[in-house]
């Protein structure tokens, strides 16, 4: 289905990321993680998955903060014609207590990373008239969470970016989209989620379970192939049925 693409995704060493790195191998994709250059020894373990599925796997060093830092690892990396801003951080802290310094680092990684990552791949996708880009987005987008009204304002960024890009490309045969993860069962997650709580959400979910990294990764295997040609400027949830809108 991907056989002869190149994805990049940004802070691919771990977690959805990676998962996303493994679905797009198994269909065919060779795969760039770029990350911060602290997580080259993380980056081994997804390295290892998709080499195993008989695709290449590289890595370059990227701080998505810096804009020379991103068209430093774009240039590195060569032709891209899948590209995953997924790098993204959140530290939880009810907004009367968020200091200006956690509100920029936010905004810096989640949301200006995307305007820097994307506007670096754009020459070449738009040279060869064709391009994927999908943005991690999150389901707190669509109505924010208590502790993480800074990192929903971040997510809800990403989702209006990707609707405009969406606009601005499409004449170039670029399609943008952006997925929007619920709970999804990563580090990040499991250091929240512990006992009641986990099943509370749990059965909120129509499908009585937490997500799993790859199943963002389905999610993004069908937005980057020719199955979703016509398909541009959306956010999918996927979320197992906690949200409906």
């Amino acid at each position: 289905m991907l056989t002869g693409k190149i994805a990049l995704i940004t802070g691919g060493a771990q977690g959805i990321g990676a998962a996303i790195a493994e679905k797009l191998a198994a269909h065919g994709a060779d795969i760039v993680i770029a990350d911060l250059p602290s997580q080259r020894a993380t980056f081994a373990k997804v390295q290892s998955a998709v080499q195993g599925l008989g695709r290449t796997c590289r890595f370059v060093d990227m701080d998505v903060t810096s804009q020379s830092s991103v068209e430093a690892a774009v240039a590195e990396a060569g032709q891209i014609d899948i590209l995953v801003n997924n790098a993204g951080i959140l530290r939880a802290q009810p907004l009367e207590e968020l200091s200006e310094d956690s509100w920029n680092t936010h905004f810096n990684i989640n949301a200006r990373g995307v305007l820097f990552v994307t506007n670096a791949v754009l020459p070449q996708m738009r040279a060869r008239k064709s391009g994927r880009i999908i943005n991690i987005a999150s389901l707190a987008a669509r109505q924010g969470i208590p502790t993480e009204g800074h990192y929903a304002a971040t997510k809800a960024a990403v989702v209006t970016l990707t609707r405009v890009y969406a606009q601005e490309t499409g004449a170039d045969g670029i399609t943008v989209n952006a997925i929007c993860p619920g709970i999804i069962l990563t580090e990040m997650a499991l250091n929240k989620l512990v006992g009641a709580d986990r099943e509370t959400w749990t059965q909120a979910t129509s499908l009585k379970r937490l997500g799993q990294p790859s199943d963002v990764g389905g999610a993004a295997v069908f937005l980057a192939s020719d199955l979703a040609d016509y398909i541009t400027g959306q956010a999918l949830n996927v979320c197992g049925g906690l949200y409906f809108h």
